[in-house]
This record gives C-alpha cells, sequence and structure tokens, in this order.
C-alpha cells in the first residue's frame, strides 16, 4: 500500500508538498477550504495529482497516513480540531522536505523580523562564495519544491513559527534566531510564552555537531534560553559589548569571530544601513564564517548586497523627496526598524487590516520624526486612536495612487514618503507584494 498523503491547504509551500509527495512515490491528495490559483490547479493537474477547492472531504482527510499541513490553518480550526481527535500525524511543509535532503547542508532563519533580509543576505553569501546554494521557505519558493525540483547542497531556509510548530525531525546546522517580539499571538492563545516557545523549537533537534546562533541583546531570548535544553554550539551576536566569540559591534567596526580568522567590516561600508541591519549582518556573516566561506568573500558580500524589493526598499527621488517602499512592514516592530533606521523627516504611508497591534512602541519615534501620517485602509480608526497625538498631521485615503499624491503634498524637499504599514494588506491588497508593486507604479506615475 502506498503511504496517502494528504496536503491541506494549497499555496506556495502546499503545491511543493504535493510534488515532493508525489515524487517520492506516496498517494497524494490536496484538499483547499478555499478556491485554488489557476498557476497551482495547472501544475496539479500536469503532475496528475488530485486535489479539491471549496471545502475539505473527511472521509479522504480523516484516512491519511500523514497529513501535511499549511502554516496558514490555526489549530483551533474544526478541521484541526477534527483531524487532532481521530489522532492522524500532522507534518508541516519543511518537515517533509527535510526527510528527502539527507547529508545537505541547512541554514534556517527565524525571528519576528528581519528573517528575509538575513535569508536574502545568507544566501548572497554563499552564492559569493561559489557553494551550491538555494534559497527558499517563506521567501520564494517553498522548501519542498526545491527539494522536488532543483535540489541544492546547501539550503538557506526562512521558517515562521507556524512552521517549526510541526516538525518532528528537522534539524538545521546552523539556526539562527534573531529576535522575538509579539506578533501572531491570536495563534498562540495570546500567551507571549508559547509564541516563544514555538520559536525555540528550531534547536530542539540539533546535536553538538550544529551550531545555534541568536541576538543576546533581545530581551525575550535571553529570558528563555535558561530554560530551554541546548545541545548545539552557541554563537552569540551583540552591539553592546565585545565578545570573545561571536559577532560584535566596536569603533565603528563590525566582528565576526568564530575562529582564528576574525572578519572586521567598517559599519559605513556595509550594503544594509540602519541598527536592526548590523545584526541580520552579522547572523549572515556568523553562519557563513561557520561553514567556512573565507573572510574575503564574507567582506564582499556583506558590502555588495542589493536589499530586498518591499523592504526599505528606494524606488525614486520626485522634486526633493525620496520615496521608500517598505510594504514587507506588516507589524509594528518592522515599522520601529524602518523609523529608526531613518535620517531625514518622514510622511508615513500606514494602515490595512490590524491584528490588534500595539502601536505604543513607535510613538516616540513618530513624534521625533513623522511630520505626518497617511493612513491608507478600509478601517484606520486603531491607527487614528493610537498616533493622533503623535504627529501633526494624519490623513485619512483610501487608494494607493491618493496615499502616494497626498503624501507627496505634505512633504517638502529633503523629506522622505515611507510606506511601511505596520498591518497586513488584505483589504484593499492581494498581499504586501501587490501593495508595495501598486506603491511604485504610483510613485512613478507622480
Amino acid at each position: 500500500m502506498a503511504h496517502k498523503l494528504i496536503i491541506l491547504g494549497a499555496g506556495e509551500s502546499g503545491i511543493g508538498a504535493a510534488l515532493l509527495g508525489k515524487q517520492q512515490g506516496y498517494e497524494v491528495f490536496v484538499s483547499d477550504g478555499s478556491p485554488i490559483k489557476d498557476i497551482y490547479k495547472q501544475e496539479l493537474a500536469v503532475n496528475q495529482i488530485p486535489f479539491e477547492e471549496g471545502h475539505h472531504s473527511w472521509d479522504i482527510i480523516l484516512g491519511a497516513d500523514e497529513i501535511v499541513k499549511s502554516p496558514g490553518i490555526p489549530e483551533k480550526s474544526e478541521l484541526m480540531k477534527k483531524v487532532r481527535e481521530k489522532g492522524v500525524a500532522v507534518i508541516s511543509e519543511i518537515e517533509l522536505a527535510y526527510r528527502f535532503s539527507t547529508g545537505k547542508k541547512i541554514i534556517a532563519i527565524t525571528g519576528s523580523n528581519g528573517k528575509s533580509t538575513t535569508t536574502a543576505l545568507t544566501y548572497h553569501l554563499f552564492k559569493t562564495a561559489g557553494y551550491d546554494v538555494a534559497m527558499v521557505g517563506n521567501i520564494g519558493v517553498s522548501y519542498a519544491r526545491q527539494v522536488a525540483t532543483a535540489p541544492a547542497e546547501y539550503y538557506v531556509i526562512e521558517v515562521s513559527s507556524f512552521q517549526l510548530d510541526d516538525i518532528k525531525e528537522f534539524k538545521p546546522n546552523i539556526a539562527i534566531l534573531l529576535n522575538i517580539t509579539p506578533d501572531h499571538l491570536d495563534r498562540y492563545e495570546y500567551k507571549m510564552e508559547n509564541y516563544v516557545k514555538s520559536k525555540f523549537r528550531i534547536v530542539m533537534n540539533q546535536t553538538q555537531d550544529d551550531t545555534f546562533v541568536y541576538c543576546e541583546d533581545d530581551p525575550e531570548i535571553m529570558q528563555h534560553l535558561p530554560q530551554q535544553p541546548i545541545n548545539s554550539t552557541s554563537i552569540p551576536f551583540t552591539i553592546m559589548k565585545r565578545l570573545k566569540a561571536g559577532g560584535y559591534v566596536e569603533n565603528d567596526q563590525l566582528h565576526i569571530k568564530v575562529d582564528e580568522e576574525p572578519v572586521i567590516v567598517s559599519i559605513y561600508d556595509l550594503a544594509l544601513k540602519g541598527k536592526h541591519n548590523l545584526y541580520n549582518s552579522m547572523a549572515a556573516g556568523i553562519a557563513g564564517k561557520t561553514m567556512g566561506i573565507r573572510k574575503e568573500k564574507i567582506r564582499e558580500s556583506l558590502t555588495s548586497f542589493k536589499s530586498l524589493e518591499h523592504r526599505m526598499e528606494y524606488v525614486t527621488t520626485v522634486k526633493g523627496v525620496d520615496f521608500i517602499n517598505d510594504s514587507k512592514a506588516t507589524n509594528v516592530n518592522s515599522v520601529w526598524f524602518a523609523l529608526e533606521s531613518m535620517e531625514k523627516p518622514i510622511v508615513l504611508i500606514m494602515g490595512g487590516v490590524d491584528k490588534g497591534n500595539d502601536y505604543s512602541a513607535i510613538r516616540s519615534l513618530v513624534q521625533e520624526k513623522v511630520k505626518a501620517i497617511v493612513c491608507l485602509g478600509v478601517d484606520n480608526k486603531p491607527i487614528e486612536e493610537a498616533l493622533r497625538n503623535d504627529t501633526p498631521v494624519m490623513v485619512n485615503t483610501t487608494s494607493m495612487k491618493e496615499a502616494v499624491t497626498t503624501a507627496l503634498k505634505l512633504a517638502a524637499k529633503g523629506d522622505v514618503v515611507l510606506l511601511s504599514p505596520a498591518c497586513a494588506s488584505f483589504d484593499l491588497f492581494k498581499n504586501y507584494e501587490d501593495r508595495g508593486r501598486q506603491f511604485k507604479d504610483a510613485v512613478r506615475e507622480l
């Protein structure tokens, strides 16, 4: 009897899992409660993988040997309650992909903020050094799809806490934990400790041959660290003090000390600016050094990296005003980082679907740096109530075009217009990429 693998959710990770399962001889069935995108339906059809959309067939699902669950499906859903009652084994797509990438080297990166940037930077490091490397996970192609279609020797994976919730054996050679700030608490019974535990699952299977890289300046990480059995070699990074081993900043220079060949780069030469990017650069540099990349290559990579689309991406300058697309800032902390790294006066475009945000974290930065807030969303009340008294001007808009033209009117030469929404995008846009592209189109039409 073939192993019956049911995939719940037909997004990028679900389709990747289906392709890999089929390739490995499993009997695969895909079930999505919502409509499946045409491009994914075509892929399933071409690969002769049966699927259903708009509903779930319980008898088929509960008859599975194993279920791969999309990271988007919460445990408290009707669907998962039934699955758990029946006792069917549930894994995440990264667990399935790991099962079929034995002998490969894995660098997994998690954290509430900076994951995508650090993943892209780490990938750039390995690529520049000539390694056979793939960048997968929450950024672009799913890990399972890559394993099925174009396996590599090294995988740099961006992993979310949701993906870590359903791992069993998954074990990265290098686990990077950047930071932990409140996000997605609705999925963790609104308990911070549940979310923290979830992030720490990244190290649960590591052995002494593996490496755990973490930020020593993050209070949540440091508070949880003593309670967590860690078998791997721990390498911290910090901007507060000098370390014997790890990453640190001293006299405006970034140091990475893992072996007797330290990497030293002037912080002014780093491609990525802003304090938060010192952390991202150290994490990527430590990963590269641990995997044997030469210091010259690391220095070259840290200074040549081009930042990601939708993450503090410079668009253009109109009438002396810089436009920056930070559409990927879907939580308050990301906006804090964006504001913190800006030197010029800011007109801030923000808003969207609010996940119960606490805006108090950015109030002092808004008071100090933001001359106007342009709200963009169906419901802007939470932002108005939280920040109305912290900035001289606040305006409501309901389309990207209106937001961009309004922002330009409010800006003066030498200012910056920053799209950094702090919210999900689903009220007016397909996703944060769509929001970022619409912003860039509107800016270019000015």
